[in-house]
């Protein structure tokens, strides 16, 4: 039976979440986190995709994502799984899949749920007891939701914007919010 298709709409952010097969490690050493992100960033921008939030954690992956075009995030995800997925397997002198199954989706609706999910997901590696701050872990898109690191790959929801009238009181915001 054919899978069933999914349905993006231009301009709706979406909550996309991959798991490793058998919630096995997709993410071994730095070099799997960095060759992901820039793959991500490269993708996102050639399938015009603007990335909000984003957590690399060792066996899954959560992303916030708004598309421009209905066909952007499966191309981007596509491409993404194609690399990421062969490099991988040839530095780990592995084969076969790496992911369990389709990525899932989910629509992200209103201010509130948009940034709910920025919480979430920045959130995760302290809710999986690997920091105690969100701050500590170095493969999300905390610090640069924050103003504490630069991250090319983001792009601010106009939700995030609206935390403050300029860039200083949106990252003073943006951080009260996540740690509330």
């Amino acid at each position: 039976m054919p899978r069933k298709t999914r349905q993006f709409l231009p301009g709706v952010p979406c909550h996309l979440i991959q798991r490793g097969n058998n919630r096995s490690a997709c993410f071994r050493e730095t070099r799997d986190r960095r060759d992901y992100l820039d793959w991500l960033h490269r993708y996102s921008v050639h399938f015009e995709i603007a990335v909000h939030a984003y957590v690399l954690m060792s066996n899954h992956v959560h992303l916030l994502v708004t598309p421009v075009s209905a066909d952007g995030i499966p191309g981007m995800m596509q491409s993404l799984g194609r690399c990421y997925v062969r490099r991988f397997n040839d530095r780990h002198e592995r084969t076969g899949t790496l992911w369990e199954g389709r990525y899932r989706s989910e629509t992200v609706t209103g201010d509130g749920h948009v940034l709910a999910c920025y919480r979430y997901i920045e959130l995760n590696p302290v809710r999986a007891g690997m920091v105690e701050r969100p701050v500590d872990y170095p493969w999300s898109s905390h610090r640069g939701n924050t103003g504490d690191r630069h991250d090319p790959l983001l792009k601010p929801h106009d939700c995030w914007r609206g935390l403050g009238n300029d860039l200083a009181s949106r990252h003073e915001a943006y951080r009260w919010f996540v740690t509330m």
